[in-house]
């Protein structure tokens, strides 16, 4: 038998990073972590502890700082500037991954356009991308996560096979909602990646809308269909979509109807529904998807 290092990467984790662009009296403020990984001829640092081909984290980190003070502009274009100084400034370094999660903030409103400097956080929701460059080869996975969406009516759910546990009532009417994580994989590196990203995700939120659903199944495959009718740079599109469940209250004990108005919210158990949308003629994925935790 014969033990040998296998797959491996390291880096700099999370390096949160707030930059505001003034180039007008107008300032816009994007808000980042930053995650970089390298891949490469790392063989001797993880056997022999020698770090001739070390690129510091700390090292990764500055490096994420120092590009910041050139601009961010869209996360894929500023992942891609990180994954390229690294692979073609360290001859040893072949590959590696950046990830970057984007946090979403609006002006606070002043009159029609908000105040100049002002700012709120908006959501939850995030933006997110991973760039991955495994020698030629460059892969961009983009997304966004926690984007609460609900529908309070046109959902049902009935027809299904019932046994013994079954207890769930069927229902013609009910509230449909959900926390869309959804991550799509671009066939292209030349993009208006902030355009895209703003129709990609317009288009989810009015097919979740307009969707008169069977089933959270249904409402994400046509989500993702008409993303990828819509864009041919998209290859396939991944969802992960909790199940939001929102259960009537009984108030009959207190001499009470409740018609469809009165719910509380469980949030756990629920149900988890996950599925690629995909084009069938769609180039191999590669690398792409190796790193993207959480999606079928």
């Amino acid at each position: 038998m014969t033990i040998v290092l296998g797959a491996n990467q390291y880096g700099k984790a999370e390096c949160r990073l707030v930059r505001i662009d003034r180039e007008t009296p107008r300032h816009r403020i994007t808000d980042v972590s930053v995650t970089s990984q390298l891949r490469g001829d790392l063989d001797a640092v993880h056997i022999e502890g020698d770090n001739a081909h070390v690129v510091a984290t700390d090292t990764q980190k500055n490096t994420v700082y120092a590009f910041a003070r050139d601009g961010i502009g869209a996360i894929e274009n500023f992942a891609l500037r990180l994954g390229t100084h690294f692979t073609g400034n360290f001859d040893w370094i072949t590959g590696g991954r950046w990830e970057i999660e984007q946090y979403q903030w609006s002006r606070i409103a002043n009159g029609e356009d908000g105040y100049d400097h002002s700012f709120v956080k908006a959501s939850d929701e995030k933006r997110n991308t991973i760039v991955t460059i495994d020698g030629d080869d460059v892969s961009i996975v983009s997304g966004v996560s926690d984007l609460v969406v609900l529908n309070s009516t046109a959902s049902e759910f009935w027809g299904y096979p019932k046994d013994r546990y079954t207890t769930l009532k069927e229902t013609t009417d009910r509230i449909l909602a959900t926390s869309v994580s959804a991550r799509w994989r671009y066939l292209t590196t030349e993009l208006d990646f902030d355009k895209t990203f703003d129709d990609v995700r317009s288009i989810m939120l009015d097919a979740f809308a307009s969707t008169h659903s069977l089933a959270l199944q249904q409402s994400l495959f046509q989500m993702g269909k008409q993303v990828l009718e819509a864009h041919p740079e998209i290859g396939e599109i991944k969802f992960s979509m909790p199940n939001i469940h929102h259960f009537l209250v009984n108030l009959e004990p207190f001499g009470l109807d409740n018609p469809g108005e009165v719910f509380y919210v469980a949030d756990r158990p629920y149900g988890l529904i996950e599925a690629t949308v995909e084009r069938d003629d769609a180039p191999d994925a590669g690398r792409a998807w190796d790193t993207v935790p959480g999606f079928c």
